[in-house]
C-alpha cells in the first residue's frame, strides 16, 4: 500500500446544530435501533440508577455525527469510522457537529481524506468524537 500525503485542499462543512433534543428523540432512536434499555426513557428507572433523568443512547449522537459526515462526503465513501463516547447527552441539550480535515492522501488508486468529527453539547463538552476515513468522490472539494 502506497500512501502519499497531499496538501489539504478540502474544507470542512459548516457546523450543523440540532436540538434541543428531547426524550422523544431518544425513544425514536431506541425503537429504530432495538436498544430499549429503560435508562434512556424511564424517569423512575434512571433516577433509581443515580441519574437526574433519562439520557441519550450514545449511538444517537454518533448517528447524528455520521449523518453530518456522510451528507458531506457520501455514505458509499466511508472506509473507516472510529468512535469515542465522552459525555452523556440529556433532554434539552443542543448538539453541534463540526469537522476538521486532518489529511488528504493517495492510497494506491484512491484519493482519501482523514477527518476528525465532534458532536458537542451547548456546555462546550464533547459528547462524541469520531476519526474517519473517506474516499474522496470526484467533485467533492469542500463542505
Amino acid at each position: 500500500m502506497t500512501m502519499t500525503a497531499q496538501p489539504t485542499a478540502m474544507t470542512a462543512p459548516r457546523p450543523w446544530t440540532i436540538g434541543p433534543v428531547t426524550r422523544t428523540d431518544f425513544v425514536r432512536y431506541q425503537g429504530a435501533s432495538g436498544d430499549m434499555n429503560p435508562i434512556h426513557h424511564d424517569e423512575t428507572f434512571a433516577k433509581a440508577a443515580g441519574f437526574e433523568s433519562p439520557f441519550s443512547v450514545g449511538m444517537f449522537q454518533a448517528g447524528v455525527l455520521g449523518t453530518y459526515a456522510t451528507d458531506w462526503l457520501g455514505a458509499e465513501n466511508v472506509r473507516s469510522f472510529r468512535i469515542r463516547f465522552l459525555e452523556q447527552v440529556w433532554p434539552g441539550d443542543v448538539l453541534t457537529c463540526t469537522a476538521k480535515v486532518v489529511k488528504e492522501y493517495q492510497d494506491n488508486t484512491e484519493s482519501k481524506v482523514d477527518v476528525e468529527l465532534e458532536c458537542a453539547r451547548q456546555t462546550g463538552g464533547v459528547a462524541v468524537r469520531v476519526w474517519a476515513t473517506f474516499v474522496i468522490a470526484p467533485g467533492v472539494v469542500s463542505g
